[in-house]
């Protein structure tokens, strides 16, 4: 049994659901998401909130019964709040810049690397050596982050690139004379 499946998903204040087969839409303050669910589990809406349930006694209904619950609560925290994920620049003339619909990237290549910003996803540079990616969709929003971290991974002996705020890049020891 799903300690996560179990619990029904809460509908705040301003956010409407609906089910239409094994699609699960939700609506809030900041727009419009939706799921489709696969098709060993169901979801309804009732007054406690969306209740996500499996429908067989197969292997596979316990097994995706907690995660597509995790995606319907992605999907109402996604309308509400949104999401946020924090990157940092490390290394001598490392910055970023937004410049219109692109992120401007100098990373100790020849040439800046212009990152196209997809719909849906807002990047601010607040410094320099700082970005912010926040959108609704979480799954977007992580994603878009690790492209960005892909042009240039921190590497182990300096710890130059781009990495994940809190990220700890564990460090090794040089050559020696």
């Amino acid at each position: 049994m799903s300690r996560i499946g179990k619990k029904p998903v809460p509908l705040p204040k301003g956010v409407t659901a609906s089910v239409e087969g094994q699609t699960v839409k939700v609506k809030g303050p900041k727009g419009e998401l939706s799921v489709k669910l696969v098709r060993e589990v169901s979801a309804k809406v009732d007054e406690h909130g969306i209740t996500v349930t499996p429908d067989k006694n197969q292997e596979r209904s316990a097994q995706m019964w907690g995660l597509s619950r995790s995606l319907v609560n992605n999907l109402v925290t996604g309308v509400t709040t949104g999401f946020t994920q924090r990157l940092e620049i490390q290394g001598v003339g490392y910055r970023a810049a937004v410049q219109g619909k692109n992120l401007n990237l100098q990373l100790g290549f020849s040439h800046d690397v212009a990152y196209p910003i997809p719909a849906g996803i807002t990047i601010t540079s607040e410094k320099p050596t700082q970005i912010s990616v926040s959108g609704m969709d979480k799954q977007l929003v992580g994603q878009v982050a690790a492209e960005i971290r892909s042009y240039r991974r921190p590497e182990p002996y300096k710890g130059k690139g781009v990495r994940y705020e809190g990220e700890y890049v564990r460090r090794k020891e040089g050559k020696k004379k």
